[in-house]
């Protein structure tokens, strides 16, 4: 990590950052294309020492030499876990090894999960928090408030009193190395959505504490620490969890085989320009569901254009309606176009999909084009035009 980097990340003089900015990583959990990402971990010195989680197992190495230099002699009090799962948890049982003393503080979830992923032994090491509980380190308070399903059964935040710090477990969170990270909230909306947007409602129970706290600095497991305009980045995260659109604008994914459907959409997505409206195309064939699943969730308007397959939806098209099914999606006006030379059906399949969500206003006419877009076709992709207005 760079200078510029280790100040980026500097909340105080007594609060040091730990963490291992991960500039090699391509696939996040496996699936998710990121230019690298951040594991971040915190360490409060005071009269009493609390490391705040670990980090994951590709930064052991780095992990504990930046432990060493913060720590020197000290043994920690505390370890305080606030999410167990493997990018942050990794190293519990190495650290746990190392300072025998040290307590694990953490949810009474976080605790059944902690003998899963590490030996029985641990339970002798764990102490758990409730709600409003609180540790006090010397000059340093701990509060700690539950936030279950954002996004694991386990999750907790802790509020640091005195220097009103919210260690904020993965909410607030992004992709993208520190080193990458030149716009936040870019690598803020593609985690969010992807990782954490299921889950809505829990996020706004847990808006609502943080809301009644005095926040100067959030300290997020992933991606930068925030120390200005922090009224704005909860706003962000009210608006996002409450699956209200980011943006106006129509955004249309599209799944062609041949290239005819990908030739008229970008034909319809021209005239609506010429109308005046924002319209963002994406082909799905080529650019990531994950990236598709967040702007469907930016923008307030999607038509869903698919080519049939099989008597079924094209399957990239049919990804992407999976993932925002799984992921919670709705709230939205949407229209669909279908392309098919002998027998439509990607049309059908689509609405199916769409029925199963929640506020999905789909309107008509739905299109329907055999092979090529024809002159007959132009009414209704003029009628769909007008129906998609806002």
């Amino acid at each position: 990590m760079t200078e510029t980097e280790r100040q980026r990340m500097k909340i105080s003089d007594s609060i040091k950052y730990a963490g291992y900015d991960d500039t090699e990583l391509e696939l996040f959990e496996s699936q998710y294309p990121t230019e690298g990402i951040s594991y971040n971990s915190y360490v409060i010195l005071d009269e009493k020492t609390a490391i705040m989680d670990t980090v994951d197992a590709r930064g052991t190495e780095a992990y504990f030499e930046n432990l060493k230099e913060i720590l020197g002699e000290r043994s920690p009090s505390y370890l305080v876990i606030q999410h167990m799962e493997p990018d942050h948890a990794a190293n519990i049982g190495k650290l746990a090894d190392m300072y025998p003393e040290m307590e694990i503080l953490g949810s009474a979830a976080a605790g059944k999960m902690l003998v899963q992923f590490f030996d029985e032994g641990m339970k002798e090491r764990f102490r758990a928090v409730k709600e409003n509980d609180t540790v006090t380190l010397g000059k340093h308070t701990l509060r700690f408030f539950m936030a279950p399903m954002v996004h694991w059964p386990e999750v907790m935040v802790t509020y640091e009193e005195s220097e009103k710090v919210l260690f904020s477990a993965d909410a607030f969170g992004t992709f993208g190395a520190l080193a990458n990270n030149e716009e936040w909230i870019a690598d803020a909306s593609h985690y969010y959505f992807n990782i954490v947007g299921k889950y809505g409602a829990q996020v706004q129970a847990l808006l609502k504490k943080v809301k009644a706290l005095d926040v100067e600095v959030i300290a997020s497991l992933h991606g930068p620490v925030h120390k200005d305009d922090i009224g704005s980045v909860i706003e962000t995260y009210d608006k996002w969890s409450r699956y209200e659109p980011d943006r106006k604008g129509i955004f249309i994914p599209f799944a062609s085989i041949h290239g005819n459907t990908k030739k008229a959409i970008l034909e319809f997505a021209e005239t609506l320009k010429a109308s005046g409206e924002t319209v963002v195309t994406m082909d799905l064939t080529k650019e990531d569901v994950s990236e598709a699943v967040e702007q469907a969730f930016l923008y307030d308007r999607v038509i869903f254009a698919s080519s049939t397959y099989d008597l079924e939806i094209f399957p990239p098209m049919n990804d992407l309606l999976h993932h925002l099914k799984i992921k919670n999606y709705q709230n939205r006006k949407v229209g669909i176009v279908e392309n098919g030379s002998w027998s439509p059906a990607a049309a059908k399949k689509i609405r199916e999909y769409l029925e199963g969500m929640k506020d999905i206003t789909i309107v008509d006419p739905v299109i329907t084009i055999r092979s090529t877009r024809k002159p007959e076709n132009d009414a209704d992709f003029d009628a769909l035009a007008a129906a998609m207005k806002s």
